[in-house]
């Protein structure tokens, strides 16, 4: 069983390295891994296995997230539990793949790479462009509890938010951190509105169908994460409204199980941390 999940995770090519634009034309080989793992930057996170830097080249800013291998035990512990391991970059980009091709803003991408056949110890890469002056929804209402939005300005993002959400789940993609500080709102440089991004897409999993538990975990943890925000009872209705594309009635008449799962995943979630 356990060497049937894993297939899934492994290809026969030992090497998969693909560059874009200004990384364009760059050899699959030792050179390019070397030159990479060893990239000096902000080191913005480090968890086992894993870390992202943020490195300067050329007048522009990158993200390199570099995966060194997660070991057996990780991998034999998600697989015991039934959930598929995140071993390499790959899912990520196939992710941002997926993503542009349904029309949905997230982090450019630059490149990828991965060496290797044994799950526990390949090394990958996967490089995006900064978004330019780009803040977190987490950051951007942080002190809305303290100083409130103009109505206008917060019905405009709770649409943009669920309008984001809806078309990633239609789109047979669900996020699984689905957390505000995921999210990022910069401005649009075509013209003077902005765009709302959602990035961090490691462990995304794509479908023909989201299956109703997984989005009940994305929903959830969005509720979580906003709860301390002070969002009235009508601004959770809102949501819902443009989430489901119809009717508050509606909804609520037709999927009352639903969302009485999201909000109790979302209050257990608040109450653990809390």
């Amino acid at each position: 069983m356990i060497k049937n999940l894993l297939s899934k995770f492994v290809s026969i090519n030992p090497y998969e390295v693909f560059f874009l634009e200004e990384w364009k034309g760059e050899p699959a080989n030792q050179r390019v891994f070397q030159e990479i793992f060893s990239i000096q930057g902000d080191v913005y996170r480090k968890q086992k296995g894993r870390r992202t830097i943020r490195f300067h080249m050329n007048g522009q800013y990158y993200f390199a997230k570099i995966h060194e291998g997660v070991g057996w035990g990780e991998i034999i512990k998600n697989l015991m539990n039934l959930k598929f391991p995140v071993i390499s970059a790959r899912n990520e980009w196939k992710a941002i793949r997926q993503f542009e091709k349904s029309g949905i803003p997230t982090t450019p991408i630059v490149g990828y790479g991965r060496r290797g056949l044994n799950p526990a110890r390949m090394k990958s890469f996967i490089i995006t462009r900064e978004i330019k002056n780009a803040i977190s929804l987490e950051d951007y209402c942080g002190d809305w509890n303290k100083n409130p939005p103009p109505f206008s300005r917060k019905k405009e993002l709770i649409k943009k938010v669920a309008f984001l959400i809806k078309k990633m789940h239609e789109s047979g993609m669900n996020h699984r951190d689905l957390y505000l500080c995921h999210f990022l709102l910069a401005p649009d440089k075509h013209n003077d509105k902005e765009t709302l991004y959602l990035i961090d897409l490691h462990r995304v999993q794509i479908r023909q169908k989201v299956p109703q538990r997984w989005k009940v975990k994305d929903l959830g943890g969005l509720f979580f994460s906003a709860m301390d925000l002070c969002l009235t009872q009508r601004d959770l209705l809102r949501f819902i409204k443009y989430y489901e594309g119809r009717s508050i009635k509606e909804s609520l008449l037709e999927n009352k199980r639903f969302w009485d799962k999201v909000r109790n995943r979302a209050m257990a979630m608040y109450i653990k941390i809390k």
